[in-house]
Order: structure tokens, then C-alpha cells, then sequence
């Protein structure tokens, strides 16, 4: 593709920022939220007037730089949509840290250097703090870092500006003001230095040794880090430290066997595991609960590992939830209809119609009246608004009344409610000429026999039975 096509393209989408909601053609309502995951990551939160759609992707609870998971937003959804679990069920992300931070210390004291193939934001600026906290106490602070990556530049920049993404101790620093991270404070001091490619200018001069590099791409099939991958696989010295999970690391380095370097597999996956999962469902407590079959079952590698699947029966202590949501698995491809039905729907009330309204109190603090008007539908919104004149009922030519022909609009209509008064009812029969009427006590009401008429009326406290011919 081209860059205008890719452009274009991107000129199609309408950017939102966090608990901002953008309608859809008036019939939902869509709200990111922060998902905790990295910078900008969001779940979604789709409503319509009386249905709660959540859509929960990448996300985690742990407290790193991003702004933290907003669980209110996604509490008590009709349906909950969960994916995007941890791809390292077994492996702790502080352990792989802590694990990372000491071999890149060993190696560079053994006069090696280090190679952590990653992408150019997310994790790596977690990375940036910690390892470069760690070099200082075990004085190894002389040792530069290296950042390349095509969009280096960018990705530091907007790190420290974009204060709504951040956890709420890094912006406070924003207001300050102070850079929110670390990193900025290592360019200043030189101790981290970015570059665009390994052939930019000023790279060759800055470049020294014993280092550690953070480029791409971590599949090692593109980028800057197969250039020092076929340098250095050669000298048993150096190591290459793989840091993102969505890659197998023995497939990755499978082209460039022979290597004598040192590899390490510390696999740092933020995004929820199966016990945070299962708290988290509990806490939010969906109706339904739509998610991949492959999360309802053991990893491969762990057939045995019933811990390390969302449980179908959400546990508390030791006692069963009785309100587990329904589990829907899915597999890829596969179309599934929600179980989601739209049951009712909102209504506006024009403010001309309702300067019109007077209100008769039903009960303390509440007002009931009858309403007369015109539904109109558009953009998937329904308006009641006040009749026109010209919305009377037809009338014929000698002023009588005849029916509505079907869609004709109503117009001053009288509405019956609340309990039927008998001696009103009664007295109303008599003004009919049927004077015959004969009340007869009903354990939920009366019974009214009319003889002349042959006909029975049994009113109860909800129901008016009326028998002709008995």
C-alpha cells in the first residue's frame, strides 16, 4: 500500500479519549475505558438505552505505568465479552523482571553485551526504569542504553506528554512539572540513547561496548536486531534476553543456528491470568459471560492444571457463587448470536407536550396522566411530540364521528384508569335507562346483575368480566 492509502485509511477513524461516548446511529452508545494494560488500552463499553454490552481485551491489574483498569464501568453487563488472558499462564511477570535485571548485570560484568529484541513501546519503558534502577545499585550506572527503533523519537515524546494515560503518580509528576518517567532523565544524562536506525547519523560514534540494545522486531525476522543478532551470535559472551510473549524464542533464533550467544526466555506478560480472570468475572458479575473455548481448558503443556482455566463455577472461600454467569466458548470463525434482546425502548417527551401534561398524584411521589401525541422515529430515537390541528379525528359530513382508517393519528382521547367507583357506575347505568341493576358483594370486588338485559359484570381490584345471556 501506498502512504496516502494508508493515510486515507486512517483518516477513517475517529479517535476517542477515555469515558469519552460517541453514538452509533442512535441505536448504542460506545465508551473506552482503561484497560491497564499499556498506554492507550482500552476495553469498551457499548449500551443502549436499557442493555450493557462489555468487551474486555487486553488488560491488568498489576500497577505499572499506565493508567489503572476501570472495573466500575464494566460491573453488571448483560453480556461480558473476555479475551486477550495471559499467553504465560505460568510465568510471573516481577520474577521474570527480577530474573532479566540480574543476567543483564552478569553479562555485562563478564564484558558482554546485552540484545532484548522488543517492541517500541508497552513494556520497554517498565524495562527503561527498571533495569536502569537496578545497573545503579549494583554500580554498573557507566553502562549506556541503547533505544533504535523507526519510531523512537515519537514513542519517548508521547510517553511523557499523553498524562491522560498514565497511573496517577505519573501525572501528578506531569503537573509539576516533571517528566512522569525515568527514561527522559536517562537522555539527558546520555545514559540512554535513541536512534532511528543503526544508520543514523551519530550512531556509529555513540555505539560502545559493553551495552545493552532494546530494537526490533522481536520475531527477528525484520529490524535492527538481526544486524546485532549476526554479529554477536558468535561470542558465548553476549546474551539476547527475549521479552515479549507473542513469540516462541527457539523459532525465532531457528535461522541463525549456529549461536553461541547466551539466549534467555523471560516472557513479561501483564494482561490477566486465569485467577485474576476468575476474580475479576466475580467482581463484575455479568449475565453472560462470552469468551474463547481454549480458556474453558488446561494448556496443552499442563493437561493437569485445572487452576489455569476461567472455572464455570466461580468459587468464593469454600462455597459455590450460586450466581455464575452462562459461559458461551467460542472457537475462530465461528458466528454467535448474544443472548441479548432489546425489550424495551426510551422515549423523549417533547417539552411543548409536557407544558400541556397535568399530573394527578397516584401515590406519594408519584404523578400519573394520560398522553395523547405524536410518535416520531429518527436516527433511531423516538420523540413523543404534541398533535398538530390538523390530527383531530375524522369527522363526517353531518359532524359525527366514524373510525380511524389505519395510521390516522388520535386526538382527544379519554383514558380510563385506577379502581372503578360502583355508585358512580351505578348511577351511570340509570342515566342509560337500566335501572335493574343489582350489586352483590365479591370476595375481590362486586358482581352487578342487569335482569332486563340478561347480563352479569364482575368487577374485580384488575379485571372487568362482562357475560351476555346467562
Amino acid at each position: 500500500y501506498s502512504l496516502a492509502q494508508v493515510q486515507k485509511s486512517l483518516a477513517r477513524i475517529q479517535v476517542l479519549g477515555y469515558d469519552q461516548k460517541m453514538d452509533v446511529y442512535g441505536s448504542l452508545r460506545v465508551t473506552p475505558v482503561s484497560s491497564g494494560y499499556c498506554l492507550g488500552s482500552s476495553n469498551w463499553v457499548i449500551t443502549s438505552d436499557h442493555e450493557k454490552i462489555t468487551y474486555v481485551s487486553g488488560s491488568s491489574t498489576l500497577t505499572t505505568h499506565p493508567r489503572p483498569m476501570d472495573q466500575a464501568s464494566l460491573k453488571h453487563s448483560n453480556v461480558l465479552i473476555l479475551t486477550a488472558l495471559t499467553q504465560t499462564p505460568i510465568a510471573n511477570p516481577d520474577s521474570m523482571l527480577g530474573e532479566l535485571c540480574m543476567t543483564v548485570a552478569s553479562t555485562i560484568r563478564n564484558n558482554g553485551s546485552v540484545l532484548i529484541p522488543c517492541y517500541a513501546s508497552g513494556t520497554v519503558y517498565d524495562l527503561f526504569e527498571c533495569l536502569s534502577t537496578h545497573l545503579d545499585n549494583v554500580n554498573l550506572a557507566n553502562v549506556p542504553m541503547f533505544f533504535i527503533s523507526p519510531v523512537a523519537d515519537t514513542s519517548i515524546a508521547y510517553s511523557n506528554i499523553l498524562a491522560e494515560w498514565l497511573s496517577q503518580a505519573k501525572q501528578n509528576k506531569v503537573y509539576l512539572p516533571e517528566e512522569p518517567f525515568p527514561h527522559a532523565q536517562l537522555i539527558k544524562s546520555g545514559r540512554l540513547k535513541h536512534f532511528k536506525h543503526i544508520y543514523d547519523e551519530g550512531f556509529s560514534n555513540d555505539f560502545r561496548q559493553p551495552c545493552v540494545v532494546f530494537c526490533g522486531h522481536p520475531s527477528l525476522r525484520f529490524g535492527d536486531a538481526v544486524h546485532f543478532v549476526e554479529m554477536w551470535a558468535s561470542n558465548p559472551q553476549h546474551t539476547i534476553i527475549f521479552t515479549e510473549p507473542d513469540f516462541a524464542h527457539l523459532e525465532a533464533l531457528a535461522p541463525f543456528q549456529p549461536v553461541a550467544m547466551k539466549a534467555l526466555h523471560c516472557p513479561i506478560d501483564t494482561s490477566l491470568n486465569y485467577n485474576q480472570a476468575n476474580k475479576l468475572i466475580r467482581e463484575l458479575k455479568p449475565q453472560h459471560l462470552v469468551l474463547p473455548e481454549c480458556y474453558t481448558l488446561p494448556p496443552a503443556n499442563f493437561p493437569l492444571r485445572l487452576d489455569l482455566v476461567v472455572s464455570k463455577e466461580q468459587i468464593i472461600g469454600d462455597r459455590k457463587q450460586v450466581a455464575a454467569p452462562a459461559i458461551l466458548p467460542v472457537r475462530r470463525g465461528e458466528v454467535h448470536k448474544l443472548p441479548v434482546r432489546c425489550a424495551k425502548a426510551q422515549v423523549q417527551l417533547d417539552p411543548e407536550l409536557a407544558r400541556q401534561l397535568v399530573p394527578v398524584e397516584g401515590k406519594t411521589g408519584v404523578g400519573v396522566c394520560s398522553v395523547t401525541g405524536r410518535l416520531t422515529v429518527k436516527d433511531n430515537k423516538f420523540v413523543l411530540q404534541s398533535l398538530k390541528p390538523e390530527d383531530d379525528v375524522a369527522s363526517t359530513s353531518s359532524g359525527l364521528t366514524r373510525l380511524r382508517n389505519p395510521g390516522e393519528p388520535m386526538r382527544n382521547l379519554q383514558y380510563e384508569y385506577g379502581p372503578l367507583g360502583i355508585d358512580q357506575f351505578v348511577q351511570r347505568l340509570n342515566q342509560e335507562g337500566i335501572s335493574d341493576a343489582k350489586i352483590e358483594p365479591h370476595k375481590n370486588g362486586y358482581i352487578i346483575h342487569l335482569q332486563e338485559h340478561d347480563t352479569l359484570i364482575q368487577i374485580d381490584d384488575n379485571l372487568t368480566h362482562i357475560y351476555c345471556g346467562v
